[in-house]
C-alpha cells in the first residue's frame, strides 16, 4: 500500500495486494468490483508496486477519453507518494492536426492514416516539399525540456494535445515520444487488440510484451469488442463503389475472360440472393459454401483459380490506394476490399466463425467471428494481466470466454456504499417476452401507463432504459413522452458524440421538477457517463435487455453450449445482467447518492441472485415513500 494516496475504504487494502500479487506472480485476474469502490486507483497502485521493483510497464486499456483521463489524474495523486511518469494515448483521429483539420481525412482508417503519416514524415526528413509542418516543427524542439516539463505536470490526453496546438508541433509524435519515457501507458483497447497497432505501440514503450502488466478497464465488454475486430463483411455499399472504381480506374481481367466488374457483379447477385432466401428479420445464416460455389459456378472455375482471382482484385486495389495516395487522396480502394473479402471468406477458420447475411439499408454478408479468443490469445504473452469491471459476473464466464487459463484468479468486492441507499422496485403484472406481448396486446400499454404514472408523480431526474431502440420508439409512437408533464430527452439512434453530450448536459441541470430521458440499455448513457447525486435519482427499466434471437445469437449460443456446456449463461443471461446493473448502477457513484430503480417485467426475479428485490403493486406510492424514509 505504499503507493496508494488516500485513506483506504473498505476492501482496498485487499484490492491493491491483490493486484501486486497476480502482477508479481505472472498471473492472471478477474475481479468485479462495485461502483465507488476505487477500482482504477486501486490498480494502478498495485501493478505500480510491481512495476517499479522490476522495470516492467503498466499498460492500462481502456473504453472511453473520460476513463483515459481518470488513470492520470489518479496518477497525479499517485505522484505524491513516489515519482512515477505516466502518458495518455489517442488515435490519430483525435490528435493529429492534420486530421482534425480536414474533414475527409477524419474518415480514414488507423492504417490509411498511418501510411499518410509515413509520407508527410519522410518528405520533413527529405527536405521536401509537402511535408507536415506539425512534425517539422518537432525538429526545433527542445525534446528533453518538454518532457521534463511532462514529467512535472502529468498532462491528460487533452491537456497534452492543447499544449502542443500552442506550440505547432504534432501531439501524436509527441506520445510516442512519451511512451517511451512512461511506466505508466493508458491507451484505448485498440492499442492492444489490433495486432498492427500493437507492435507499433510496444515499440514505443520499448517494451517486450512479457514485460507488459497489462490493466483491462470495463472489461465486460471486450468480448464483444474483440469478436468485432476479427469479424469482416462486403456490403452492397461496398459493391457499388467497387462499380465507381472500375468506371474511374479501369476493368482489369483477372481470369480468362473474367473482368474484375464480372465478379463484382456475381457477388451483388449473390448478395440479394442471400437477402433473399436466407434473410430472417435482421440476420440469417447462409451454406459456408455459398459464396464459394456461387461464384465457381458462374466462371466455371475451381477453388484455386478463385483465390488467384482474388489476389488480382487485390492488387488492382493496391493500384488503386496508391493513384488515390499520389493525389493527396485517401489511400483507399473498395476494389482492395473486395479482394481481401474473397481471400479471407474461402480460408476462414469455420470453427471460430459464422458466415451470414445481415440485412437493413445497407445489407451485407459478414463473416462475424464468435470466438474472441483468435484475438485475446495476445493476453497470454504479457508478464500479467488484470481484468476489472463493476459488472463482470459470473467471472467463469468472462475467464473462459477470453481464452484465460483455468487456474486464473477471481475476485469479488462488493460496493463500500450503503445497501439502503438504493431500491430496486419490480411489478409482476407485465414482461417484455415476446410471445406474451403477441398474445396480450395491452401489455404495453400497460407499461406505458406505470411509466408515465411514475414520472409525473416522482419529480426527480429520471431516466426510462428500454432494451432495444424499436421499443422506444413504440412508446414515442404512443405518445408517452407528450403525456409526461416534464421535459423529455432521447438518446437518439446514431446520435453523434458532441450531440448527445450536449442531451446529457441539458438533462442534467437541475430543474425544479427534475426532467426525463429515454435511454437503451448497452447505449452510452447506460454504461459510459456518471450522474452523481441529484444528477439521477429514477431509474425505470422497461423490460429485460435479453439479446434478440438473431441467427448470429444462435451461433453464438450453440458455440459455447458445445464448448462449455454453458451456451444460454454465457450468451443470454450473462449479457442481460450486465446491461441491467450497468444501467441500474447509474443511480449510486457516490456514498450520498441515493437512488431508486423501478423494473417493469416479472422476469427480473431470474436474477434476484444478483439484484435485491422488492416486488411492488404501487409503483409510484413506494417508490415515494423510499425517498421519504431516505430524507429526501
Amino acid at each position: 500500500m505504499e503507493l496508494f494516496p488516500y485513506p483506504p475504504r473498505p476492501n482496498q487494502v485487499e484490492f491493491v495486494r491483490c493486484v501486486e500479487k497476480i502482477t508479481r506472480d505472472g498471473g492472471h485476474l478477474v475481479l468485479e468490483s462495485g461502483t465507488g469502490s476505487g477500482k482504477t486507483v486501486c490498480a494502478l497502485s498495485g501493478a505500480l508496486q510491481t512495476a517499479l521493483a522490476t522495470g516492467k510497464k503498466v499498460l492500462y486499456l481502456t473504453r472511453t477519453n473520460s476513463q483515459e483521463r481518470q488513470v492520470i489524474l489518479e496518477l497525479r495523486r499517485i505522484n505524491e507518494k513516489a515519482p512515477v511518469f505516466g502518458v495518455a494515448l489517442q488515435g490519430r483521429q483525435g490528435t493529429c492536426p492534420l486530421v482534425r483539420r480536414d474533414k475527409e481525412l477524419s474518415a480514414g482508417t488507423p492504417e490509411e492514416l498511418s501510411k499518410i503519416c509515413r509520407d508527410k514524415r519522410r518528405k520533413v526528413l527529405e527536405d521536401r516539399p509537402g511535408g507536415c509542418r506539425f512534425f517539422k516543427g518537432l525538429q526545433d524542439l527542445d525534446m528533453e525540456q518538454f518532457i521534463a516539463h511532462c514529467k512535472r505536470t502529468l498532462p491528460t490526453a487533452e491537456e497534452l494535445i492543447d499544449h502542443c496546438d500552442s506550440l505547432n508541433i504534432c501531439p501524436h509524435e509527441v506520445m510516442k515520444e512519451l511512451a517511451r519515457e512512461a511506466r505508466v501507458v493508458a491507451a484505448p483497447y485498440a492499442y492492444f487488440f489490433v495486432p498492427f497497432i500493437r507492435n507499433s505501440l510496444l515499440d514505443w514503450m520499448d517494451c517486450p510484451i512479457e514485460d507488459v502488466l497489462l490493466i483491462v478497464d470495463e472489461a465486460h465488454n471486450l468480448p464483444d469488442y474483440t469478436r468485432e475486430i476479427e469479424s469482416f463483411q462486403l456490403s452492397r455499399y461496398i459493391l457499388e463503389a467497387v462499380l465507381k472504381e472500375v468506371e474511374e480506374y479501369g476493368d482489369p481481367e483477372v481470369n480468362k475472360g473474367v473482368s474484375l466488374n464480372d465478379v463484382r457483379t456475381e457477388c451483388s447477385k449473390l448478395l440479394e440472393e442471400a437477402v433473399r432466401d436466407y434473410l430472417i428479420d435482421e440476420d440469417g445464416l447462409i451454406p459456408p459454401s455459398f459464396v464459394e460455389e456461387g461464384l465457381m459456378t458462374a466462371f466455371t472455375c475451381s477453388s484455386r483459380s478463385l483465390q488467384a482471382m482474388a489476389k488480382l482484385i487485390m492488387e488492382q486495389g493496391e493500384i488503386i490506394r496508391e493513384s488515390r495516395f499520389a493525389q493527396g487522396r485517401l489511400p483507399r480502394s473498395y476494389t482492395f476490399s473486395l479482394g481481401t473479402f474473397l481471400s479471407y471468406w474461402s480460408t476462414l477458420d469455420e470453427e471460430c466463425f459464422v458466415k451470414l447475411v445481415v440485412g437493413g439499408e445497407n445489407p451485407c454478408l459478414k463473416a462475424y467471428c464468435i470466438d474472441p479468443v483468435v484475438t485475446t490469445s495476445a493476453l497470454l504473452n504479457c508478464g500479467a494481466s488484470v481484468h476489472m469491471s463493476g459488472t463482470l459476473a459470473p467471472l467463469n464466464e468472462y475467464r473462459d470466454s477470453i481464452g484465460l487459463p483455468y487456474e486464473t484468479a477471481a475476485v469479488t468486492f462488493p460496493s463500500p456504499f450503503p445497501k439502503e441507499n438504493r431500491k430496486v422496485f419490480y411489478v409482476e403484472d407485465v414482461s417484455t417476452k415476446y410471445e406474451e406481448m403477441q398474445s396480450s396486446p395491452e401489455m404495453v400499454e400497460v407499461m406505458e401507463g406505470h411509466v408515465v404514472q411514475v414520472c409525473n408523480g416522482v419529480k426527480r431526474n429520471t431516466v426510462v432504459f428500454f432494451p432495444s431502440y424499436a421499443l422506444m420508439d413504440r412508446f414515442l409512437d404512443d405518445g408517452v413522452s407528450r403525456r409526461i408533464s416534464r421535459k423529455v430527452y432521447l438518446e437518439e439512434r446514431g446520435m453523434p458524440q458532441l450531440e448527445l453530450m450536449d442531451v446529457v448536459t441539458r438533462f442534467k441541470k437541475l430543474e425544479e421538477n427534475g426532467q426525463v430521458l429515454f435511454a437503451v440499455m448497452g447505449g452510452r448513457i447506460s454504461e459510459g457517463i456518471d450522474f452523481p447525486e441529484d444528477e439521477l435519482e429514477l431509474a425505470i427499466v422497461v423490460g429485460i435487455p435479453y439479446p434478440r434471437p438473431t441467427a448470429k445469437q444462435r451461433a453464438l449460443m450453440h458455440y459455447y453450449e458445445l464448448k462449455f456446456r454453458k451456451g444460454w449463461d454465457y450468451t443470454v443471461k450473462g449479457p442481460a445482467i450486465r446491461k441491467l446493473q450497468q444501467s441500474i448502477g447509474r443511480l449510486i457513484r457516490t456514498e450520498r447518492d441515493v437512488g431508486a430503480a423501478l423494473v417493469l417485467d416479472r422476469r427480473i426475479t431470474q436474477f434476484a441472485d444478483r439484484l435485491e428485490l422488492a416486488a411492488t403493486e404501487h409503483p409510484l406510492q413506494d417508490i415515494q415513500a423510499f425517498f421519504r424514509e431516505r430524507g429526501r
